[in-house]
């Protein structure tokens, strides 16, 4: 996809803030460069990789990259032959460290997030590296003495030598000559070795070497002879250490180049995920959603290029999202291309940029700003003529400019394209510039490409009426309040408001009458039909959105409800529970306190039949109190309608969101991500329709029951091979008589003893039609998916 349009979609700045989110070097780098997916596929991969990094981060908020650095120079540096620093070495260890410990998070959530974990599988673990890091370097940089026995050797050495010099420079403090010549009784340094002050004057009263003396050279600085082999001995010490560690350094930095490959591998497979967090957060940021990406299905024999763009509240990623409207942006199935007209600072460009910049983030991997269900097609390029053209370098003017643009794309525009062109034919002479227009639009509509074109002629707008494929489209004006309101209507032309405003304004009647009467009756009469047209649909729109509100109010209140009487029937159910602990515990005190007069009756020898008869009444007293309070059901609240088979509902008791898959008299089962569970109707909140993508979709979806049914899943890992057996056997006939189609066992890699023994049970089974591992990104060798004869 060429590089002009994505700047002039302002695709860049959209990068800008997902580089934001990153959290890592290599993937900040990366997000700045990510551009459109070659192929459909990809850009799938890419959106399903985002929605499962979102769900992750969701359930498991504190994942990231943390402790990870970027070592791509330290790792050239070590290729080369160069010796690390301890710093640099701590960074490839931490890195390591960080790959290891996400790797492991990912393998053992497999099941819920595949995609991340084939990325994960992809890392490797250099062996030996982050070991022999620990072993020599500590976490403050420092080489340990573990490091080598060699330099534990030298080091206790230099510690001897070091105690034996010092302690000898002590004594001569405290010994003649030196105790009576020194400036100052102290030992001091310089460059290297250990000396003493003394007086200038009495340098020739000891014997010594002189180093250095004062700015006033009133103290020399001496190294006594007595001492010159000690000292000599501890600096022969500490460039053996020296040599020592840097031999170290040399060795660890060997075995970083040495697996330079793999953590080359590692960098990669962090910097995938890390985009893929950042991916997911800016999408949080947006109150983005995934948008479908549909194939161009180009229909035989037509130029329709077979394009599907249903995008429902739309907003434009880089305005303000507070005050952003959203768009409902649909081409109907019949309509490739869409001429938006409309008054100046109406919101048309905004929407053309809206349109290309949201198909570039989605075909990127990027949820998109738009409500679930939206969905557009997948080009294979986009170009955009939109803005000032206009450049003084090459003496072009502002219509030149265009021309030149357009000129370009008409070389390269085909079927698989997008092409949006704002305010066409604009910058010359108006009769000339519409004439232009027309032609431009009308060959781009014969070629079949998906064409998005703003526009002021109203010449266009009697083609897109008059052309098939073609539909016209506004951006709404308020006259009470001369603002635009930045609503866009499909099916219905934009409207003439110059006299209106000018009226509203306060221009005389007389000029605008006269300014009337010049215009073609038959296009007034036009203009009187659109606005009645208009203002129908605001009327219509206005009662919608009355009984919707209505429709809102009314199911919160029976929610509110609803959550009322389940508190009153809790309290209900507490009070009488506290009052059967409370009955129980005076039985039992009752009880003890029969035993006691039976006992003293016996010994009284009296009869104890009025004894017995109270025990009696007791018993059946405690028969009463040991029934536990009852809950009573409480009136569910239902939806508004009925649901049907792809409603997206929200599951109250789970807090999530899904898709209806299969419905019974009291239960449905929602698709919620990669996983389906069973709720009762009136546990599920109505929140729209979710859009089948073809004919055959809701054919696919039978009705079914599942009173009986176990799931469409089963795990066995973890489990001994008896209980996995009997488990399993349950399992594919309760499957089998709830008439499902597949299943999925997950039985793990391990051994692989656990699937031999499912795939043998699975050979026995007439009902079973065939059986295959699953793909790689849904569990692999770890899951067999099961299909069940349709009888």
């Amino acid at each position: 996809m060429e590089e002009k349009a994505l700047n002039t979609l302002e695709f860049l700045k959209v990068l800008e803030r997902l580089a934001r989110h990153t959290a890592f070097p290599l993937s900040a780098e990366w997000a700045q460069a990510l551009r459109p997916a070659p192929s459909l596929e990809d850009a799938r991969h890419l959106l399903a990789e985002t929605g499962e990094a979102r769900q992750l981060l969701k359930d498991q908020p504190q994942t990231g990259v943390g402790g990870a650095r970027d070592v791509r120079i330290p790792l050239k540096s070590a290729g080369r032959g160069m010796a690390l620093t301890p710093t640099e070495l701590l960074d490839v260890k931490s890195t390591l460290v960080a790959a290891r410990s996400l790797a492991r998070k990912m393998m053992d959530s497999e099941v819920s997030y595949p995609i991340l974990a084939a990325v994960a599988a992809r890392m490797p673990n250099p062996a030996g590296v982050v070991d022999a890091i620990t072993k020599a370097i500590s976490a403050r940089a420092e080489i340990l003495d573990s490091a080598s026995p060699k330099l534990a050797s030298i080091r206790s050495e230099l510690s001897a030598a070091h105690e034996r010099l010092l302690g000898r420079m002590q004594k001569l403090l405290t010994s003649q000559p030196f105790a009576k010549a020194l400036q100052e009784a102290l030992i001091t340094q310089r460059d290297g070795r250990y000396v003493l002050p003394i007086r200038a004057d009495a340098r020739a009263d000891v014997k010594a070497i002189v180093h250095d003396q004062s700015s006033s050279g009133a103290t020399l600085f001496v190294e006594p002879l007595q001492v010159v082999e000690l000292n000599n001995r501890w600096r022969e010490m500490q460039l053996a250490e020296r040599d020592e560690e840097q031999r170290i350094l040399l060795e660890l930095s060997a075995l970083v180049a040495k697996h330079a490959d793999e953590i080359e591998a590692v960098l990669e497979g962090l910097g995938t995920l890390d985009l893929a967090f950042a991916r997911a957060k800016y999408a949080e940021e947006l109150r983005a959603s995934a948008p479908e990406l549909m194939p161009l299905n180009p229909k035989e024999g037509e130029k329709h290029p077979g394009v599907v763009l249903r995008l429902f509240a739309a907003r434009h990623p880089l305005l303000n999202a507070a005050t952003v409207v959203p768009l409902d942006i649909e081409l109907f199935p019949e309509n490739y291309c869409l001429v938006i007209t409309g008054p100046n600072t109406g919101g048309k460009t905004v929407t053309l940029k809206t349109v290309g910049l949201l198909a570039v983030m989605g075909q990127s991997g990027l949820h998109i700003p738009v409500d679930a269900g939206s969905q557009i097609s997948f080009f294979e390029n986009i170009y955009a003529d939109i803005g000032d053209e206009q450049s003084i370098e090459q003496s072009l003017s502002t219509f030149s400019g265009h021309i030149t643009n357009i000129i370009r794309i008409l070389k390269e525009a085909d079927q698989r394209s997008l092409v949006i062109l704002d305010e066409l034919g604009a910058g010359t002479d108006p009769q000339e510039g519409a004439a232009l227009a027309r032609a431009l639009l009308d060959h781009l509509v014969q070629r079949g490409v998906t064409t998005l074109v703003a526009t002021h002629y109203p010449e266009l707008k009697t083609y897109a009426h008059s052309t098939k494929g073609v539909v016209n489209a506004s951006v709404e004006f308020d006259l009470k309040t001369l603002a635009p309101t930045y609503h866009l209507t499909v099916g219905l032309p934009g409207r003439s408001n110059a006299l209106a405003i000018a009226t509203r304004l306060g221009l005389r009647e007389d000029v605008v009458e006269a300014a009337r009467s010049t215009i073609d009756p038959s296009e007034l009469k036009a203009e009187n039909l659109l606005d009645e047209i208009h203002r129908e649909r605001d009327r219509s729109r206005e009662a919608r959105a009355r009984t919707e509100e209505a429709q809102r109010v009314a199911q919160a209140n029976r929610v509110e409800l609803a959550e009322r009487l389940e508190k009153i029937e809790d309290e209900r159910v507490e009070v009488l529970e506290r009052t059967r602990r409370e009955a129980q515990t005076e039985l039992e005190n009752l009880r003890g306190e029969i035993g006691k007069l039976r006992a003293d009756m016996a010994r009284a020898r009296q009869p104890l039949e009025e004894v017995q008869a109270i025990k009696q009444a007791a018993e059946q007293l405690e028969e009463k109190v040991k029934q536990p309070a009852v809950r009573k059901a409480v009136p569910e609240s239902e939806p508004d309608r009925p649901l049907r088979l792809g409603d997206l509902v929200r599951v109250r008791s789970l807090g999530h969101q899904g898709i209806v898959t299969a419905l019974s008299e009291s239960e449905a089962e929602v698709q919620i991500g990669a996983l389906r569970a069973r709720a009762r109707l009136g546990d599920l909140e109505l929140l729209g329709e979710q859009p089948a993508t073809n004919g055959s979709q809701e054919k696919d979806w039978a009705f079914n029951k599942l009173a009986e049914s176990p799931g469409n899943e089963i795990s066995l890992r973890g489990q001994r091979f008896e209980d996995a057996f009997a488990n399993l056997d349950r399992y594919l006939d309760a499957a089998y008589s709830a008439g499902l189609r597949s299943a999925r066992i997950i039985h793990g890699k391990g051994t692989g003893t656990l699937r031999e023994m499912v795939r043998k049970e699975l050979d026995k089974r007439k009902y079973i039609e065939r059986y295959e591992t699953a793909d790689p990104g849904l569990g692999g060798d770890g899951v067999t998916v099961v299909y069940f004869k349709n009888d």
